[in-house]
């Protein structure tokens, strides 16, 4: 693997691979697998990942958006997608890109209708949302007959799946909440069914769902942050691989004085004699302020380089007093090795804002 000569963030198709596979091998043979790709596919390239995972034969992705699943049309991609968040000024284009919109209120319920009928539609399908404990998005299980008496009402849709979200999937404290969710949803899919002449596709568990409630994988699962290599668990992380590693290059050494300051508003004073490594990568590229003053790394010849002072909008400044190192070494953010979600502990946050944060302006390379 070439070492990084500028800020880029390398894309490891072989690691998808791998834990897709994995996450594959937890399901029952005839359970689907529906691949989340929304955010620029976890901040890497959405295009690219959605086409491997078709190559991969994956049988559904997700989008957050109109516009990600539009992208993913105008790419190529074929697979049907599932749009977890439409809003009604796009149900049009929605029908026009062959999307299938999540309908999660009454509102969104009966607007989509009245577009599809507009536009001569016939079982159009569409993915019927429930709240079952997250009260984020979705229908209470009390709107059953009003769902079904609007759905025996047009010829225009169809349910193709019945859906909800676990809330806490991950957390082990959390088992009752989570088990109470898994029984809530099949209680209301069996009176939906009930009342209903076809039977919809069910799904509820996202990729700690699959890992921690095999009872719950129904007839899809929803796959995002396992995808990208992280299982929300020590146990779990050992078993996939993370797919991006976001590395730079040193710039420019300095050598400071005592009490010479380093960055904007002098935030960083030297204790001593000191020495640091100027980034080219900064806020503008995802990395926030909050990695700044002592609490971000970077890793520069296997020893980690803190950062020091404030984050720049394009360039980062880190202590390399105690490390040899030249410029334009190279510089890991995070890698396979050194991995996104322990430097999401550093800065108190998630592997997913880490991923999802990087900017579309750093270049991109796909590595088989």
């Amino acid at each position: 693997m070439a070492k990084a000569q500028e800020t880029v963030l390398e894309i490891n198709l072989g690691a998808l691979t791998h834990n897709f596979n994995y996450l594959k091998s937890k399901l029952q043979p005839n359970t689907k697998f529906l691949a989340v790709v929304k955010a620029f596919a976890y901040g890497s390239d959405a295009i690219c990942i959605a086409k491997h995972l078709q190559n991969l034969h994956v049988d559904y992705l997700a989008v957050a958006y109109t516009k990600e699943g539009i992208a993913l049309r105008d790419a190529g991609i074929t697979l049907p997608i599932l749009v977890l968040h439409p809003q009604p000024i796009n149900f049009k284009k929605i029908i026009e890109g062959c999307l299938e919109p999540s309908l999660y209120s009454p509102k969104i319920l009966t607007e989509f209708i009245s577009v599809a009928e507009q536009e001569v539609q016939n079982n159009y399908p569409v993915h019927i949302k429930f709240n079952t404990g997250l009260n984020r998005l979705g229908f209470w299980e009390n709107d059953i007959d009003y769902i079904v008496t609007k759905l025996k009402n047009t010829n225009s849709i169809i349910a193709k799946s019945l859906f909800s979200h676990l809330a806490a999937s991950e957390d082990k404290n959390e088992e009752r909440f989570t088990k109470n969710q898994i029984n809530t949803f099949k209680t209301l899919v069996t009176e939906f069914k009930s009342k209903i002449n076809y039977s919809p596709w069910t799904h509820l568990c996202n990729t700690s769902g699959v890992i921690n409630y095999p009872e719950a994988h129904l007839d899809m699962v929803r796959c995002g942050i396992g995808l990208y290599g992280f299982g929300n668990s020590t146990k779990e992380n050992s078993n996939l691989k993370p797919i991006a590693n976001l590395k730079s290059v040193i710039s420019q050494i300095h050598k400071l004085e005592p009490n010479e300051t380093v960055g904007y508003n002098r935030a960083y004073t030297a204790k001593h004699f000191e020495k640091t490594a100027t980034i080219p990568i900064g806020h503008a590229d995802g990395i926030g302020r909050q990695f700044g003053n002592g609490k971000g790394y970077v890793i520069i010849n296997n020893k980690k380089a803190t950062i020091i002072g404030n984050i720049c909008m394009d360039m980062i400044m880190v202590n390399i007093t105690d490390i040899e190192c030249n410029e334009g070494d190279e510089v890991i953010v995070f890698d396979n090795s050194h991995k996104a979600n322990e430097l999401a502990i550093a800065v108190n946050t998630i592997s997913y804002e880490i991923l999802t944060s990087i900017s579309q302006r750093v270049k991109r390379s796909i590595l088989s």
